[in-house]
């Protein structure tokens, strides 16, 4: 009888150490099916930064690369998607940093390396590609669409409602539906347009980011000068 208490606390060690060991195994499983799932996603979504409003959003940043070139759309990233939520920081047999070589790939449509470098672990590695096949997939995705030139010249700041720039973008490119691309705003600033892609970057519809579009009526478009 005086050994009980001893054994009892020995059953509940047991106990706990088994809760520990199942806990560890589903977190190696975890683990395991993030990396051999890297590439499982249902789309693309191509994300373009309106220059203009990341310029003139902090007085600083006026001396940046792109804000000095006064460009107007940089690709802000290519992100595997699916139907509900998103991969992301999946685990890849790429390094982690993006070799500044790069930007001679994607320096005229992505102009900062350390934004490359952030895509790349954040969403690049879930696509299952390496690091140069997904930038080049990345520029090519941006070459598939048509921007209209007039609204988006960068030349005035505008204002326009944010359903008439998604039926802009709709009638400069055929194929894509209205429930495939979505605005985003910041302040009462036009900030992205966001474009779904298929995995062959064809056009398709994407209820989820759709439903995030902004709820603006109207946004402002600032000018690139």
């Amino acid at each position: 009888m005086l050994d009980a208490p001893h054994h009892h606390r020995l059953v509940i060690g047991l106990g706990a150490a088994s809760r520990l060991l199942v806990a560890v195994a589903a977190s190696i499983a975890a683990f395991i099916g993030t990396v051999a799932k890297a590439d499982a996603f249902d789309f693309y979504v191509l994300s373009l930064s309106w220059s203009p409003t990341w310029c003139k959003a902090e007085p600083g940043r006026v001396g940046d690369r792109q804000c000095k070139e006064q460009r107007r759309f940089i690709v802000h990233g290519l992100w595997p998607q699916n139907e509900r939520g998103w991969p992301q920081y999946c685990r890849s047999n790429e390094p982690d940093r993006v070799p500044s070589s790069m930007m001679r790939v994607i320096g005229d449509v992505m102009p900062s390396i350390g934004l490359a470098g952030h895509e790349w672990r954040k969403h690049g590695a879930c696509s299952g590609l390496s690091q140069e096949r997904y930038f080049r997939l990345l520029k090519e995705a941006y070459g598939r669409i048509k921007l209209p030139a007039t609204v988006f010249d960068g030349k005035i700041e505008r204002r326009l409602g944010v359903d008439d720039i998604e039926t802009l973008m709709t009638k400069a490119n055929p194929g894509l539906p209205r429930d495939g691309v979505a605005v985003s705003c910041d302040a009462g600033k036009f900030e992205e347009i966001r474009i779904c892609m298929t995995k062959s970057l064809g056009f398709r519809a994407c209820d989820e980011v759709d439903r995030q579009s902004c709820r603006l009526k109207t946004v402002s478009i600032p000018s690139a000068r």
